[in-house]
């Protein structure tokens, strides 16, 4: 045991400006992350592990990832991988765990954190990473490139959908958090500003949505002005279509619908005044102007 410790304390040293001894520094271990699927659909493949374990090392550790100086509290050291033949992920592979040794300087200001990491209560930790390549378990689809309909949780021809993280190309910090994503270490992933793969589907959808509104909305509106001008006289004909320029689907189908209801007059109906000799609220006459001038004609 002691030799254990004098070989963990000579691999601490490589990071600190002086040798410290025993007496001077905490040490702790920490399960960074595994390859079994967590709480957001995702799991990072062997490889990414392998990945993490070289990136960690010399790795800062602070609280709910709030990157400020202030909340540096720890250190990794060296790193390892475990493996655990007889168990097996949600995804039927072998299970793997990234492990850590880490270390605190014993200071008067973290005495309390260290009394709370010995007590259990500072337990679940969260690490921050970029990853390459987000693969969808059912089609192979890399999510950063070419997203995908399928939903991560849910079964396609008895394969259950997750998203295989890999090509892990840089860490940045491990943190003491309340609940992580993993439920044995946690994980918190950031994708150098790629949007989650759900995320952009949506948005997709919500574009593909609005399109599909603009085009509806503007048959009914080509409708309505066609109502429009069939049942009113050209001045307040055309008010009303200018009026549908500026209104949206819902009160696109409204307008429609008061105008085939009953709101106008029977189809097939000219409108008239109701009696043929007096002038119509237009200024003309029942008779065509055409007529009336021919008329005019033989009285000539």
């Amino acid at each position: 045991m002691e030799q254990n410790q004098n070989e963990l304390l000579d691999q601490l040293n490589r990071f600190t400006r002086r040798s410290h001894s025993l007496d001077e520094v905490y040490i702790f271990d920490l399960i960074l992350c595994d390859n079994e699927i967590d709480r957001d659909g995702d799991c990072f493949s062997m490889q990414a592990l392998a990945e993490l374990q070289n990136r960690f090392v010399g790795v800062t550790g602070i609280f709910d990832h709030d990157p400020r100086s202030g909340n540096q509290t720890a250190r990794i050291f060296r790193t390892a991988l475990r493996r655990d033949p007889e168990r097996c992920t949600k995804a039927g592979q072998e299970y793997c765990c990234l492990t850590a040794n880490a270390y605190m300087v014993r200071t008067e200001r973290n005495s309390d954190l260290i009394r709370e990491i010995e007590g259990g209560i500072k337990k679940e930790v969260s690490i921050s990473c970029a990853c390459g390549k987000r693969v969808c378990s059912v089609c192979g689809k890399n999510h950063l490139q070419q997203p995908c309909t399928h939903i991560k949780g849910r079964v396609y021809g008895g394969t259950l959908c997750y998203t295989t993280l890999d090509d892990v190309n840089d860490v940045y910090e491990w943190s003491f958090v309340a609940v992580p994503a993993q439920r044995r270490a946690g994980v918190t992933k950031t994708l150098g500003g790629q949007a989650d793969a759900e995320t952009e589907i949506l948005r997709r959808a919500y574009g593909d949505a609005l399109r599909t509104v603009d085009q509806l909305s503007e048959a009914i509106r080509r409708d309505v002005v066609r109502l429009c001008y069939r049942w009113g006289d050209n001045a307040c004909a055309k008010a009303l279509a200018d009026s549908a320029l500026h209104m949206d689907a819902a009160q696109l189908l409204t307008l429609r619908q008061s105008l085939q209801k009953g709101a106008a007059p029977a189809a097939g109906k000219p409108i008239l005044p109701e009696n043929p000799h007096m002038p119509a609220k237009n200024g003309l006459s029942a008779f065509s102007l055409g007529s009336m001038e021919r008329s005019e004609d033989a009285h000539e």
